[in-house]
């Protein structure tokens, strides 16, 4: 679920608070109802609003040796029906048919509890 800062000017606080995409808060009493925090003096009906803050970063592996790294597969489309597996490992075959099932990752290999 997303994250959202708002701000109420009457008592010049911001707050964050996570809720689907398509809710909405409008006062501070929504806003403290969602945060769990108490509202103090600032009157209930105080208008608060969504403030634009930075997303949050996500680290992706860039090369095919940092997924095989992190036992990722990944194929690349070469012809119809046949992908290459650039991070094949061990006795895995480099190219995949999807008309041979024998050629397919050993996908079950990688993942673990």
């Amino acid at each position: 679920m997303p994250r959202y800062e708002y701000r109420c000017e009457a008592n010049n606080r911001n707050v964050e608070v996570k809720h689907t995409m398509s809710e909405s808060l409008n006062n501070w009493g929504e806003l403290c109802d969602l945060a769990k925090i108490e509202p103090g003096d600032t009157p209930l009906d105080s208008s608060v609003r969504r403030i634009i803050s930075c997303a949050p970063q996500v680290r992706i592996p860039v090369g095919n040796s940092k997924l095989k790294e992190k036992g990722f597969t990944k194929l690349v489309r070469r012809d119809q029906g046949v992908y290459e597996n650039v991070t094949a490992t061990g006795s895995e075959k480099r190219y995949f048919r999807s008309d041979d099932p024998t050629s397919m990752p050993h996908i079950h290999k990688k993942i673990e509890d």
